[in-house]
């Protein structure tokens, strides 16, 4: 089972990469404005520390807003979009790695894939307004678990390493929700990382249902993004290809850092911005008043 998974992986980032080439070259005479340098600095710098446990899509948003690389409306579909190849690639590499009962595994990948999907299909039609709400309230929600990670309030000492019965069901609906949830910017890692320690699963098989649950999401729901025309073809593009250098340079060279200095940092820059984006969101409703 694990093998089959392993292929479909596989197989999803050829999909994908084709389908999103694709894309790119219909358009390669329209390309939005953007520097690759910038985009693809974001892209090497988020994913580098997204395979060492800081996560991408939270220190993403803030670096996207900040040097203006795309509008926010689209800055879900574009993180989405190019995160998904690293993504897959993280997966590729990890998943064989630790052991995990293959049920357990199926059942997590295919709700987060379903709720993404229905997620990204909503998400692609949004307004800015409602964008820059959902994506305020993505941030303060990833935020917190980011909190509650640094404090290590979220801790396993479970030892199993697949669920069954009210449990399974339990993990597989929360596992739609979280789905859903990254297509507005709320990282699924930390969340599903808590599900599975309360659930009592050991710690060593939180990575795999992450990571694989983000694999197998990402594709079909960055290929609405794409579909809708919801997201910065140049921004996404300048992000994807360093993204792919980080994820092996981390995953095989580095392995692993002292982060605890930097976990703190981005918190504190999530928060502000989301409270900037906030800001934002009431002062152009006051405007239209």
């Amino acid at each position: 089972m694990i093998t089959i998974i392993w292929i479909g992986l596989i197989l999803f980032a050829i999909w994908f990469v084709y389908f999103f080439a694709k894309d790119i070259w219909l358009h390669r005479n329209e390309l939005e404005n953007a520097s690759w340098i910038k985009t693809g600095v974001i892209g090497f710098v988020v994913n580098f520390f997204d395979v060492l446990g800081i996560g991408a899509f939270a220190p993403q948003t803030v670096l996207l807003k900040y040097t203006k690389q795309t509008p926010d409306r689209l800055i879900p579909g574009t993180m989405n979009v190019a995160n998904t190849i690293p993504v897959l690639i993280q997966a590729i590499i990890f998943i064989k790695i630790i052991e995990v009962e293959p049920t357990t595994l199926l059942v997590m990948f295919i709700t987060a894939t379903i709720g993404a999907t229905i997620g990204a299909g909503i998400v692609s039609k949004l307004s800015e307004n409602k964008i820059r709400l959902t994506m305020s309230i993505a941030l303060l929600i990833t935020a917190g678990f980011m909190f509650a990670k640094n404090m290590h309030f979220i801790q396993g000492q479970g030892n199993a390493i697949g669920l069954d019965g009210s449990k399974l069901v339990i993990a597989a609906v929360v596992n739609f929700f979280l789905g859903a949830m990254m297509t507005v910017g709320v990282g699924l890692y930390a969340p599903c990382m808590a599900i599975v320690f309360l659930l009592g699963l050991s710690p060593q098989v939180a990575f795999p249902i992450m990571m694989g649950s983000c694999a197998f999401l990402m594709p079909p729901a960055s290929y609405k993004f794409i579909k809708a025309g919801a997201y910065h073809r140049k921004a996404a593009l300048g992000m994807a290809l360093p993204s792919i250098v980080a994820v092996l340079i981390a995953a095989f060279i580095v392995k692993s850092l002292p982060l605890d200095t930097l976990r703190w940092v981005v918190l504190v820059i999530v928060v502000y911005t989301s409270l900037n984006m906030l800001y934002s969101v009431v002062k152009k409703q006051a405007a239209l008043v």
